[in-house]
């Protein structure tokens, strides 16, 4: 006979762990010093959890296990951002970047490996999809480089943003409870304006998310009309510019926040026009917006080019005259293909479009096994 299968509580919640001990004759209230341990001291043996008795210690080592996917190689950038790949169960490997800032450190957050939406300007879309991560594979990420930082005697994680690889909203069973880890007081304890979940537009999810968890919204628009939005971010044929402003203004309504992130990648002679410029304003006017302008990060084989410095100036100048708040995103960690739109992992057995969210039930599919590495 084989070992017995442990039960991995990395990711389980408050109230789930409280339900799981419940369910093994032990007292309920003991989930909350297990998280403590667990996410707060980034603790991995239950032995260390001294405040427990021997005998639940014992027990849990026998039936539980605390484990993150294990780091594959970690990457420097010259401006200090830094990128670990990390390795998953399915032989799949997927990446999470750090951004570290004066007042504080961010945490970009993967939530698929490779990505279902196959946006055209993004290389993690053109990996392709393997699977949703789990939950202890998301809040795993976060776990795991607070255990790097704690253990190198540097400052742990500030904000976390779910704008890694793949759709957040598309996982949503699985990035819930880890979204719910990082606010918890017995976890991270990140207030919701430090916790931002992007999405390119999975409308039915936003209005399930304002009653779930509190958090930051982030919509990856990238483009002001529907015939060129259709392009670049395919969803929107499912799901349209206008449905998505209204299911935004419905997020601020049901939320305490007051304003949604813009991100709006800068593609030469795409969509950088004041023409385009103008337009934008006229759509974003319904909602309490904040615009980042995102010069665009090319990848291998991409036909897309950077916008001139000269033409993301201008389009910020007109926005701004309109009374929308809009900042120009600083590139970081492009020369470890960290930045924004570069992500790429390493993604088996891919899925390169899922053309039932565009209103086709069947999928394309290939079994290409290789790593893909950029």
């Amino acid at each position: 006979m084989g070992e017995a299968v442990k039960t991995n509580i990395l990711g389980f919640t408050r109230e789930q762990l409280r339900a799981f001990l419940g369910s093994i004759g032990e007292k309920p209230f003991r989930a909350d010093q297990i998280i403590q341990w667990i996410h707060q001291f980034g603790v991995d043996s239950f032995e260390e959890m001294t405040n427990l008795s021997k005998a639940l210690r014992q027990k849990l080592a026998e039936t539980c296990e605390v484990r993150g996917p294990n780091a594959l190689s970690e990457h420097l950038a010259v401006d200090g951002t830094r990128k670990w790949v990390l390795q998953l169960e399915s032989g799949n490997a997927i990446e999470t970047v750090l951004i570290p800032e004066p007042k504080r450190r961010t945490l970009c957050i993967s939530s698929q490996v490779g990505c279902l939406l196959d946006c055209s300007f993004c290389c993690t879309g053109k990996q392709g999809f393997s699977r949703n991560l789990t939950r202890h594979e998301i809040i795993g990420q976060l776990w795991q480089v607070n255990r790097a930082l704690r253990a190198a005697g540097q400052e742990l994680i500030s904000n976390v943003v779910m704008m890694g690889m793949g759709e957040p909203l598309l996982n949503y069973d699985e990035v819930l409870p880890a979204l719910q880890l990082m606010r918890s007081d017995f976890a991270y304890g990140l207030s919701k304006r430090r916790v931002t979940l992007s999405t390119s537009g999975i409308v039915p999810k936003i209005a399930e998310l304002a009653k779930d968890c509190d958090v930051a919204l982030a919509i990856s628009l990238h483009a002001p009309t529907d015939e060129l939005r259709d392009v670049l971010v395919p969803i929107n044929k499912k799901y349209n510019i206008k449905t998505l402003i209204a299911a935004c203004v419905d997020y601020l309504n049901t939320t305490s926040h007051n304003h949604v992130t813009i991100e709006y990648v800068m593609l030469k002679g795409i969509n950088d026009t004041p023409a385009h410029a103008n337009a934008l304003i006229r759509i974003l006017r319904p909602l309490g917006s904040k615009v980042n302008l995102i010069p665009f990060n090319p990848f291998p084989k991409t036909e897309y080019e950077r916008s001139t410095p000269d033409a993301i100036a201008t389009f910020k100048e007109i926005l701004m005259k309109a009374d929308v708040m809009t900042m120009i995103r600083r590139t970081r960690g492009d020369d470890i293909a960290a930045a924004c739109g570069q992500l790429a992992g390493q993604v088996k057995d891919r899925t390169y479009r899922a053309l039932r969210f565009y209103g086709n039930q069947s999928t394309e599919e290939s079994s290409v096994d290789d790593a893909v590495t950029l």
